[in-house]
């Protein structure tokens, strides 16, 4: 009776990690290259527009995947690639910050993709001055 529980308890868990395993860990690794990984909003006056573009080219032999992009600042991703972008075509990520925030900028954005490393940072950095008092 043991024998059979833990015959079933594996046979769980294999089932378990098999579909763990989806396509970001089977699709063929590639590299990209980006125009910048640090947008610097410089000094910004409160409420200005927040929102900025990441460039990157795919640099490698198969199509670049962006899976996922992860966002734990005072930030939404407008836009992302949703289809892959092929051997030596170009894409963007569309970020918004949120300039009501008066204060430093130092943030950070990860993206998921098919690459070696798997994750890619992409910061920003910067000052949200507070906004002007009309004279």
């Amino acid at each position: 009776m043991k024998n059979l529980l833990l015959i079933f308890l594996f046979t769980g868990l294999v089932s378990t990690s098999m579909q763990a395993q989806d396509s970001t860990t089977l699709d063929p690794m590639t590299t990209v290259e980006f125009e910048t990984s640090t947008i610097d909003y410089g000094k910004v006056e409160k409420g200005s527009d927040g929102v900025r573009t990441f460039t990157f080219k795919n640099t490698g032999e198969n199509p670049l995947k962006i899976y996922k992009i992860y966002s734990s600042c005072s930030c939404d991703i407008l836009s992302k690639p949703e289809e892959p972008i092929a051997q030596g075509m170009t894409g963007e990520i569309v970020v918004k910050y949120d300039t009501k925030k008066v204060g430093p900028i130092v943030k950070t954005i990860t993206a998921y993709a098919n690459i070696e490393k798997k994750l890619i940072p992409l910061r920003l950095k910067g000052e949200v001055l507070p906004a002007k008092e009309e004279e």
